[in-house]
């Protein structure tokens, strides 16, 4: 299957009705607290919880795509809906977490930080760093912002070297560059995994 990128739209299809998924900032966010967090959302979307499923294609969607599918979907088989889209929507809920960089992520040890934390920290990344306007923040996806804060800093080496320096980074420093290269902030990273790998294995059957 090919790799989706946590960048990208993703396409949900059901009876000739199209929406794309976008994984914005804006929608990590709400989503990781609409249960408590990315655990309880797992849950509800393996048990097909249609308040649930209606958040994850508005947020990322938007509304008046949302409305629409759901409106076809009213008087639809709701396992059929369920074997079409959820696999997608699990892949669009993988796709708001941003991935380190593997040099980074086999040599650079952080402290856990909530997913919540993390997110408002790559909008302060974006629109503090990056100078990107608060609007635009929102609407990026967070691999996107953690991307652009990466070249930002390879940049920033090139142009004022990445030797010894007199001055350590800060502490806030180090947490934004932690934050942006993608360390696991608490998430059982793991589950999710499993849980794509089965919702994958399903829509290959029953393609």
């Amino acid at each position: 299957m090919k790799t989706q990128h946590a960048y990208d739209k993703i396409t949900l299809e059901f009876g000739g009705n199209t929406v794309f998924l976008r994984p914005s900032l804006r929608a990590a966010l709400f989503l990781e607290n609409l249960h408590g967090g990315f655990p309880a959302l797992l849950r509800k979307l393996a048990e097909f919880d249609t308040g649930t499923v209606w958040h994850i294609i508005k947020e990322t969607a938007g509304k008046t795509a949302s409305d629409d599918l759901f409106g076809y979907v009213a008087d639809k088989s709701l396992s059929s809906f369920a074997d079409a889209s959820q696999a997608p929507l699990f892949r669009l809920v993988a796709a708001l977490l941003p991935e380190a960089p593997e040099t980074e992520a086999e040599t650079t040890t952080s402290a856990p930080v909530a997913w919540s934390d993390a997110f408002r920290e790559l909008f302060k990344i974006a629109t503090g760093w990056l100078g990107w306007s608060p609007e635009v923040a929102w609407n990026a996806t967070p691999q996107e912002i953690t991307d652009a804060f990466e070249a930002h800093i390879s940049k920033l080496k090139a142009l004022n070297g990445s030797g010894d320096s007199k001055e350590a980074p800060t502490s806030e420093d180090q947490r934004a560059q932690n934050v942006a290269l993608g360390l696991d902030p608490e998430f059982d990273r793991a589950g999710l995994h499993a849980l794509k790998k089965l919702s994958m294995q399903r829509e290959g059957q029953l393609a």
